[in-house]
């Protein structure tokens, strides 16, 4: 009979139930996937929102990066299970099924475990003080902090390790990292058997030394290169999983785009993750939804307005909010959640500290959603192949402001103002650092080709910039957009300033 204790299930609105496995008598010191799930590392991340600060407008919004990753996870089997036949075909040396759905799995679960609070904000405004992403900081999780628990990890619930295999956190950390994002430690590339493991655990690490990319590097394995596609690359377990799941919970859409289809259609070709014409159009929706999503969800205009706000706090006190580099603090850093801030940051004015009670009142207006900035107007700029968008004055939020403020009568030259600049990426480019990533299998002809071959892919653009004004009042709102149609040419573009 099958023993029900070695599994368990968790209930999700959009996947169904999800399995992992559970410890259970008989099996040695084996290391399940519930215990990982169960780690504080994983489970701080029930304290931070998956929306960074878009739950403040999306009453419903309220889902977190622990419920994504469980999503992330479940998303990595049947991507294993999609893909198992025809990496095996690409490369020899795969390892075997068990080691290969239990290594995406793992890193499905792990992939966001260095955000902190609000998420993609925090990078930004806090972790590049350090020259990090939440990464690249996962990474360094992974290695010193949960490494002994993914290698003792045997199973999964649909296959097992072989015999000698072990599962190694520098291949977890390589496959959450974007090409060129850290440097590969020469272990990512190395082997599997208990002997190896041994020497892996000899070598220098890379990544966390802020060597320059490619130092002391030996390169990956072919097979691993290709499932970092699944992590980094047009459409992955990642983003099919948020897209689905932001979408469900925003209200936007219950069901965003054809998961099943779009993973039916996909391989593993020699070139890279391929897409046979017949999932096209998937590929195309899924795209296009997450576009909307970024337009009409991550970067609606009261978000950005919240987000302008808690980038001007975070400006006056991010050594409050923790000491230093995280890598230094992770205890503090693993308590430093959604939660834990915006408790602590809502009795600063009972603080001894000066500079927290002075700082209180900006956090109580965020708290209480008191958000001084008003859109005037807004624009939105689409860039095709063709365009040099780096040229364009909107790849600076600085540069327009200053720009405009030529622009406007002379009595508004100190208008206070602010301009906020979002970009989209469509489709980014199939060639990049990474060895091919995404291409496309025209079935008529028997060969492969890049995606922007194809006319249906190549009428999304190349990317998409919305620009914003904002205010502390509404007054000389006319005034503002005239000098931004200026500051465009003439045409500007759509003006959704009622919306």
């Amino acid at each position: 009979m099958k023993d029900y204790s070695a599994e368990s299930l968790s209930h999700d609105p959009l996947h169904g139930y999800i399995r992992f496995t559970s410890p259970t008598a008989g099996r040695g010191d084996e290391v399940t996937e519930r215990e990982l799930i169960d780690h504080a590392w994983l489970q701080r991340l029930r304290q931070i929102h998956q929306l960074q600060t878009a739950w403040w407008v999306f009453p419903t919004a309220e889902h977190t990066r622990f419920q994504h990753v469980l999503g992330v996870m479940h998303l990595a089997s049947q991507a294993a299970a999609a893909l198992d036949q025809s990496l095996r075909e690409q490369c020899a040396d795969v390892p075997s099924r068990g080691y290969v759905e239990s290594l995406l799995r793992v890193t499905g679960l792990l992939h966001d475990v260095g955000h902190g609070p609000f998420g993609h904000f925090f990078d930004e405004h806090f972790l590049r003080r350090f020259g990090l992403t939440h990464e690249t900081l996962g990474a360094h999780i992974i290695r010193h902090e949960l490494g002994d628990l993914i290698r003792g990890i045997r199973r999964n619930p649909n296959s097992s390790l072989e015999p000698g295999e072990q599962l190694d956190p520098e291949q977890v950390a390589f496959l959450i990292t974007r090409p060129g994002g850290i440097a590969s430690n020469s272990a990512a590339s190395r082997g599997r058997k208990p002997a190896e493991a041994s020497k892996l655990q000899s070598q220098p690490e890379s990544s966390d030394t802020k060597q320059p990319p490619g130092a002391d590097a030996i390169a990956p394995p072919r097979w691993l290169v290709l499932l970092r596609s699944l992590f980094c690359g047009i459409y992955t377990v990642d983003n099919m999983d948020f897209v689905l799941r932001d979408a469900f919970m925003s209200g936007y859409s219950t069901r965003a785009f054809d998961l099943q289809r779009l993973l039916h259609y996909t391989f593993f070709s020699e070139r890279g993750l391929t897409v046979h014409d017949r999932g096209l159009d998937s590929l195309v929706r899924f795209m296009t939804v997450r576009a909307e999503l970024f337009r009409s969800v991550y970067f609606h205009r009261t978000v950005r307005a919240i987000d302008l706000s808690l980038a001007d706090l975070f400006a006056k006190c991010g050594d409050l909010i923790l000491p230093g580099d995280p890598r230094e603090h992770l205890d503090e850093y693993r308590r430093l959640t959604e939660w834990s801030l915006l408790v602590d940051v809502a009795g600063w004015n009972r603080a001894a500290d000066e500079r927290r009670r002075q700082l209180a009142g900006d956090w109580e207006a965020i708290l209480s959603r008191k958000v001084p900035w008003k859109m005037l107007c807004q624009r939105h700029l689409v860039f095709g192949d063709n365009d040099v968008e780096r040229s364009s004055i909107f790849s600076d939020a600085v540069l327009v402001e200053r720009q405009l403020r030529q622009l406007l009568p002379a009595e508004l030259k100190d208008y206070p103002l602010r301009v906020d600049v979002a970009r989209h990426i469509y489709r980014p480019h199939t060639a990049g650092p990474a060895e091919g990533q995404n291409f496309l299998y025209e079935s008529s002809r028997g060969r492969l080709r890049s995606l922007t071959d194809d006319a249906l892919f190549r009428r999304l653009p190349a990317s998409h910039r919305i620009c914003r004004v904002y205010a502390t009042a509404s007054t000389h709102r006319n005034a503002v957009a005239a000098a931004l149609d200026e500051l465009l040419g003439g045409g500007g573009g759509d003006d959704l300033t009622n919306m």
